[in-house]
């Protein structure tokens, strides 16, 4: 069907003639990743120079922080996945820490001007109209802002619906495609994780809205939740634990208070279970990281329970979550956005849900001070519930030498010890008295 405004279908490598020197590029993100585009661009880096590419996290292959390209791109990541996380930590590609809430304003205010954007989408409908798949987290900015925009046009692309479409008339070209999305696989979830499930699902109560991630706590907590009633959901990314829940009759978003009978969510990462159950289904709208992570929108839902995770925290509740030490793991992504929006809303609770220890039990994931160099995304003044396998506490109003006592009560039994001597050290709790006379 031809429609008003359609820009010329190319190929790839056609289509990626559009990218000069000195230009910066985004990078659609998660399962939106347009890997025939990225391919594009590391084939034709030769020709270039001083290119910048900038996505938040992407899934699939990343040519353009190979070897072979140094020198032509160099890549900018607002969240640090996989496939990019050695180049990042070998210094040959940055690191930008953010907020997710923030990202679209960075892009159109000005400070991160786009000259290009590389994005996957649905075919147009019969308005011309397509549909930027499960991810307009941060494409959305990035296809209403940048310069020119290329489109990876692919049929298997799921219809999402929320503010998820761009007019062809948008694009500077398109390029075919006919491909599935990437499936993640379901975590194993482990005797740890269920313990940590059942804790967390207990400070959720029938009517409360909902968000978590991926991974193994997160789909043990869902799990948890089967016998919940009217649940809701606004949360930045989903999984298929969701769908569960949904099609368990669960999830029914009839007692949210702002945006009721819908799912509401920036994008979506999993199976095809999961990309067949947001095409065209008007219980899911897609929105993007502004609106959905904004704390304004966040606490206005009632009983807006946040559930995220960390790598550590130390014994005052400062949360780790961006990095392992000076090693570069993730990002900031919407941590803070929900756990400083969940405590502002009515009702609202803001979870840190973490195994008590890494590498089986060597090391607790609770310190008595973080590692060097380490990233502190969520503040001893905003940590409120911190679960493990041991217990939940609530740290809100709590003093450093109660935290202190708090914090070592769900630690693991073979680390407490250590701790406490971490405490009295730090002179969060006072030094015995002989210890005292030695000084």
């Amino acid at each position: 069907m031809d429609h008003h405004g359609a820009p010329p279908t190319l190929s790839a490598d056609e289509a990626i003639r559009l990218v000069g020197s000195g230009d910066r590029v985004y990078i659609h993100e998660a399962a939106m990743t347009p890997w025939e585009l990225l391919e594009a661009l590391a084939r034709r880096a030769p020709a270039l120079h001083n290119v910048e590419t900038i996505s938040i996290h992407t899934e699939g292959p990343a040519p353009h922080v190979s070897e072979a390209v140094r020198g032509h791109i160099r890549h900018n990541a607002l969240f640090v996945g996989a496939n990019v996380r050695e180049a990042v930590n070998a210094g040959v590609a940055d690191y930008t820490p953010v907020f997710l809430s923030r990202v679209p304003a960075l892009f159109t205010s000005g400070v991160l001007p786009l000259d290009v954007a590389l994005i996957m989408v649905s075919p147009p409908d019969t308005h011309g109209f397509c549909r930027l798949g499960v991810s307009v987290a941060c494409a959305r900015a990035a296809v209403d802002s940048a310069k020119r925009v290329i489109a990876l046009v692919n049929p298997r692309v799921p219809r999402t619906l929320g503010h998820s479409a761009v007019h062809i008339s948008r694009f500077a070209a398109m390029v075919e495609a006919d491909r599935s999305l990437p499936e993640i696989p379901r975590a194993t979830i482990t005797d740890i994780h269920r313990r940590i499930g059942e804790f967390v699902a207990s400070l959720v109560p029938n009517g409360a809205t909902i968000q978590v991630g991926i991974g193994a706590i997160p789909e043990a907590v869902l799990a948890q939740l089967a016998d919940h009633e009217d649940l809701g959901v606004h949360t930045e990314m989903f999984s298929d634990g969701i769908v569960d829940l949904a099609d368990r009759g669960v999830i029914t978003n009839r007692r949210k208070t702002v945006w009721p009978g819908r799912i509401v969510t920036t994008f979506a990462l999993g199976s095809q279970r999961l990309y067949d159950f947001v095409d065209s289904n008007p219980f899911v709208e897609f929105h993007p990281n502004d609106i959905v992570n904004d704390t304004r929108e966040i606490r206005r839902n009632a009983q807006l329970i946040a559930i995220n995770s960390a790598v550590e925290i130390d014994i005052t509740g400062q949360v780790v979550a961006d990095s392992i030490g000076p090693r570069i793991y993730s990002g900031i992504g919407g941590q803070m956005d929900f756990v400083h929006g969940a405590q502002l809303s009515p009702g609202g609770k803001a979870v840190i849900a973490l195994p008590a220890t890494a590498k089986d039990g060597a090391i607790s994931r609770i310190v008595g001070q973080v590692a060097p160099a380490s990233g502190i995304v969520t503040t001893r003044g905003h940590v409120q519930y911190v679960v493990t396998e041991y217990g939940v506490v609530n740290l809100a109003g709590q003093s450093l030498r109660r935290r202190a006592e708090l914090l070592i009560s769900i630690a693991h039994p073979d680390h407490r010890p250590a701790l406490n001597a971490a405490a009295t050290d730090r002179r969060l709790f006072e030094m015995p008295a002989e210890a005292r006379g030695q000084g």
